[in-house]
C-alpha cells in the first residue's frame, strides 16, 4: 500500500472517531485548509485556515454541531506529493454529500487539504 494511502486511512480513522490528537498529528504545523463548508460557516475565513489551532477549533465546531458526522472511502489516489480521497459525508437531517478532497503531503505530514463538493 503506498505511504500516502496509508496516510488517508488514518486520516478517516481519526476523523470517524472524532480523535483530534490523532487527526492534528497528522498534519504540518503551518498546514492550510480550504473547505466549502468552512467558507459557510466563518465567512470571514474566505473558506481558508492556516495552522493547527485553526484546523483543532474548526473540528472542535464541526464534531460539536455534528456528533453523528461519518466520512466513507469511495477511492483513494495517490502519488508522491498528494493522495486524493473522494468519500461519501453521512450526517443526520442532511443529504448525503459526495466530497472530493486533496491532501498534499511532504516529509510525511499533510502541509495543505482543499475540499470540493457541490
Amino acid at each position: 500500500m503506498h505511504q500516502h494511502i496509508q496516510l488517508a486511512h488514518q486520516w478517516f480513522d481519526a476523523f470517524n472517531k472524532q480523535d483530534l490528537d490523532a487527526l492534528l498529528a497528522l498534519y504540518d504545523d503551518n498546514a492550510e485548509h480550504y473547505s466549502p463548508k468552512l467558507k459557510l460557516h466563518q465567512p470571514e475565513t474566505q473558506g481558508l485556515i492556516q495552522g493547527k489551532a485553526a484546523l483543532c477549533q474548526w473540528w472542535q465546531d464541526a464534531f460539536q454541531r455534528l456528533p453523528e458526522l461519518h466520512y466513507k472511502i469511495i477511492h483513494l489516489m495517490a502519488d508522491e506529493q498528494q493522495v486524493f480521497m473522494e468519500y461519501m459525508r453521512h450526517t443526520p437531517n442532511e443529504p448525503d454529500l459526495r466530497v472530493g478532497e486533496v491532501l498534499s503531503i511532504e516529509g510525511g505530514k499533510i502541509i495543505a487539504s482543499r475540499v470540493y463538493h457541490s
